[in-house]
């Protein structure tokens, strides 16, 4: 019995006392009650602190559209531990009309979103690639196809994607050819967007594809797993990564069930956050619900962490060093003459003297 205990028990082992919150009457027993389910909430908020050093632990989201996000969202983020994020190009919500509008939008989320981020403490990285939904129109795809070489190329850009089908056209998948082979010629991983309807099809068809291209599978990401697709996309040697909504995609719970039954190889966590109603702390949250299930440190570290690491990483654009070694955030610093501050106090760190650069 812990002090606590004992203190609870001398104190109202013999009588009751009354909630603070609504005047009724705690017995003793709902008293002891009410006690070890606050230390058994200590002990999970413990086990999580200590997945890596820092409050929280060292977490990757490697799929959020932090361009369509807010600062605070940012902030909660690296709160939560978030120390990196991946942002894959995708659409705005409603249909391009011209070229320029991807041209504008790949300059933004391997420009100023990129410095955007690490005035929060984050580091940002990007996968470029032409969606699905918008490679019905021939016309402008092949146009967004002629002008990707120019960005595949760039500083913190580490995959080709989210690429794959949607309704499962011809067009779509004429665009998802030509873009496994420019993944081939610039080597980058690809990131995969699987359909939201008949998924189970799609995503057969999404590696069947891959495979007749000849693809390597464990440079590849298929996302938005459920259980329906889980085990043949293991089987077939692709990382799988499942999309934190818990109304049509995934729930945390879910995925915490999905762990214990796989194991963590090849199994990745995020929150595709974007425009719409999802949830920027998602990797955060499933972190601390698998601890709740009894997944083991070792275990989550590699489902919220180590695995988006390790394939993002083949490209060598993303590094853990540059996490564990960053540059100072100076929220001074301006990019293009504009700054993220509406008038608050900048941050400003300390440099490290002995960091590496």
């Amino acid at each position: 019995m812990s002090d606590i205990q004992h203190a609870i028990e001398e104190m109202f082992s013999e009588r009751s006392a009354a909630c603070p919150c609504c005047g009724a009457t705690l017995s003793p027993e709902m008293l002891r009650d009410l006690l070890r389910q606050a230390e058994h909430l200590q002990g999970e908020h413990q086990a999580f602190r200590r997945l890596t050093p820092g409050a929280g632990g060292m977490l990757i989201d490697p799929h959020a559209h932090m361009i369509a996000r807010t600062t605070d969202d940012y902030e909660a983020m690296a709160a939560s531990g978030v120390v990196a994020v991946i942002e894959p190009a995708f659409w705005l919500g409603q249909a391009r009309t011209n070229v320029g509008s991807f041209v504008d939008y790949f300059s933004t989320i391997t420009g100023f979103e990129r410095f955007r981020a690490a005035q929060f403490g984050i580091r940002h990285y990007c996968a470029i690639g032409l969606n699905p939904k918008e490679a019905n129109n021939r016309e402008l795809a092949d146009a967004v196809l002629d002008v990707l070489p120019r960005y595949l190329g760039k500083e913190g850009v580490v995959a080709l994607g989210e690429i794959g089908y949607d309704e499962q056209t011809e067009l779509e998948d004429r665009a998802f050819r030509a873009q496994i082979e420019l993944a081939k010629e610039f080597d980058l991983p690809i990131m995969i967007h699987t359909p939201h309807r008949d998924k189970k099809r799609g995503t057969r068809r999404t590696m069947d594809t891959l495979e007749a291209c000849g693809f390597d599978p464990a440079r590849c990401v298929i996302d938005h797993n459920n259980e329906e697709t889980v085990e043949e996309v293991l089987d077939r040697g692709y990382w799988c990564a499942f999309t934190i909504y818990p109304s049509t995609k995934m729930g945390n719970d879910r995925l915490a069930a999905i762990v214990e039954r796989y194991g963590p190889e090849r199994i990745i966590v995020d929150s595709a956050c974007d425009w719409g109603v999802s949830d920027p702390l998602a990797v955060s949250k499933s972190a601390r619900i698998m601890a709740q299930h009894g997944l083991d440190e070792a275990t989550i570290r590699q489902v919220v962490y180590h695995n988006a690491l390790k394939v993002y990483g083949l490209n060598g654009e993303m590094r853990e060093t540059d996490w564990l070694d960053p540059a100072p955030v100076d929220q001074r610093t301006l990019y293009g003459g504009n700054s993220v501050l509406r008038g608050q106090a900048p941050r400003v760190e300390q440099d490290n003297p002995d960091r590496i650069v």
